[in-house]
């Protein structure tokens, strides 16, 4: 499964979590498992896996960076994704690495565009 990704940037930190779209298609999330911190990924690595009730998914990055930290309270409470998964259903932080090409990344609103008009987005 394919499950979309979304990233917000706050200098040279980025957050990343899965869209809207992505829990609601997989239903209940029920475990997470998060990077190390340290970790140095690459873009479209393997940075996470979210397991629902449905499937297991992996989550990649969807820049290149260091892991800076990760949302614990997802070991307790995965549902936070599920809730809130722009908010405190966040996945990982993380460093942008020089030179990475941020601006080819979609916006909210292409990424709507993207879903709402092949009417369902595959995850």
């Amino acid at each position: 499964m394919n499950v979309p990704e979304w990233l917000r940037l706050d200098g040279e930190t980025a957050t990343v979590g899965i869209t809207d779209h992505a829990q609601a298609e997989l239903t209940d999330i029920v475990f997470v498992e998060l990077p190390k911190i340290g970790a140095a990924l690459a873009a479209g690595q393997p940075a996470a896996v979210v397991e629902s009730v449905k499937a297991a998914s992996d989550i990649y990055a969807p820049i290149g960076g260091a892991v800076l930290e990760v949302n614990a309270a997802l070991e307790a409470d995965p549902g936070l994704v599920n809730r809130d998964p722009f908010g405190a259903g966040w996945l990982f932080r993380m460093r942008v690495e020089a030179g990475e090409q941020i601006e080819t990344l979609k916006e909210a609103a292409q990424y709507r565009e993207l879903i709402s008009g092949s009417g369902k987005y595959e995850v």
